[in-house]
């Protein structure tokens, strides 16, 4: 069984909802019950854990999937540190045989930081915006590699999506922008 997970906020209510009573669920569960923990409850775990971290941030964007209770993290962190902080929170969840890392570390870079500042002000300061700023963990992720941006997570609508970009096209000057930014699946 294969299982993909996302650190979109979108999973953030699932986990939510979830989490307490699987979490609960898993306190009693025998030695041999927690090594037949299906791909879709691990995957679960590894999102609710990432989207916990305290390091995770709009600037980072962590994805992966689940096979066979191996886990394979992939997408981009700003921090060196973060890096390693995932495969260890992945690490430690019961029913986990083996986490592969391939998180790429995005470069440091003053000019970098400063699209992000620059990206965060044209996005959430815009009132029209203000649903997805006042959420936990802001649902549209910013990605900034060696002057180019891309937008991941999620957003809830079509024009939601157009408008993001057109606030980063208009305001920040980048080489490229590459708007990967979902749109929320009505009912």
């Amino acid at each position: 069984m294969f299982k993909r997970f996302t650190s979109m906020v979108g999973l953030a209510a699932l986990c939510a909802t979830l989490a307490g009573p699987a979490i609960a669920a898993d306190q009693k569960l025998s030695p041999a019950q927690v090594s037949e923990k299906t791909d879709e409850q691990i995957a679960r775990e590894v999102t609710h854990k990432i989207l916990l971290y305290s390091g995770y941030e709009i600037f980072d964007w962590v994805e992966g999937n689940v096979e066979n209770g191996v886990v394979t993290l992939s997408g981009a962190v700003r921090l060196p540190q973060s890096q390693v902080d995932y495969t260890t929170l992945a690490s430690r969840i019961t029913g986990v045989k083996s986490v592969r890392n391939e998180i790429r570390v995005l470069p440091l870079s003053t000019y970098d930081d400063q699209i992000r500042r620059a990206a965060v002000l044209s996005i959430y300061r815009d009132p029209n915006f203000a649903q997805y700023v006042m959420q936990a963990n802001p649902s549209v992720h910013i990605l900034v590699e060696n002057g180019r941006i891309e937008l991941k997570g999620k957003v809830a609508t079509e024009l939601d999506k157009r408008l993001v970009e057109n606030r980063v096209r208009n305001s920040i000057v980048a080489f490229a922008i590459t708007n990967n930014l979902e749109v929320e699946k009505a009912g």
